[in-house]
């Protein structure tokens, strides 16, 4: 295949067969809409594609891919097109188990501060050191939003709506 500046395109397509659901996850977890989604994950691995320096491993590949992702959808809430756009709350999330659904749903509507770090936490299986890594935290900080999100999660699917996020 043809080289770039990353090394070879077979590299990327194996990226993308390994963490394309995890970007795309992280993706509708900060967007909520599709077609926003599917722009983000593009811009995503074109950044690899740009990307020149080695990874250490797979883990710092994953961590780097998570932080990029983060980062690409928050420089798209910034932007001046989704800041005069009305987003669409009550958007249907695709799952299987209504149960899991309610969850997801309840995640979603969380803080950002506490979204990212179940998010991370618990979806994709970063032990703590790596989500305060990747979130730019300390991890008492990190564990402070794990134990804050779960009991707002609590009351929420409990049937308790206080509103108070701490």
């Amino acid at each position: 295949m043809e080289n770039t500046s990353y090394g070879t395109n077979d590299v990327v397509v194996k990226a993308l067969n390994t963490y394309s659901d995890m970007v795309r996850r992280i993706c509708f977890m900060y967007l909520k809409s599709e077609a926003d989604m599917e722009d983000i994950f593009q811009n995503v691995f074109l950044k690899l594609l740009q990307h020149k320096e080695p990874f250490e491993n797979e883990e710092h590949k994953k961590a780097w891919l998570c932080k990029v992702t983060i980062n690409q959808c928050k420089d798209f809430h910034k932007s001046f097109f989704r800041k005069n756009v009305c987003s669409i709350d009550d958007l249907e999330i695709p799952t299987e188990d209504k149960t899991e659904g309610d969850v997801l749903r309840e995640v979603l509507r969380l803080p950002q501060k506490y979204r990212n770090a179940i998010y991370l936490y618990y979806y994709e299986d970063h032990p703590i050191s790596e989500v305060a890594k990747i979130l730019g935290e300390k991890e008492n900080t990190v564990h402070t939003h794990l134990r804050r999100a779960k009991a707002i999660l609590k009351n929420k699917l409990r049937g308790f709506e206080d509103g108070n996020y701490f």
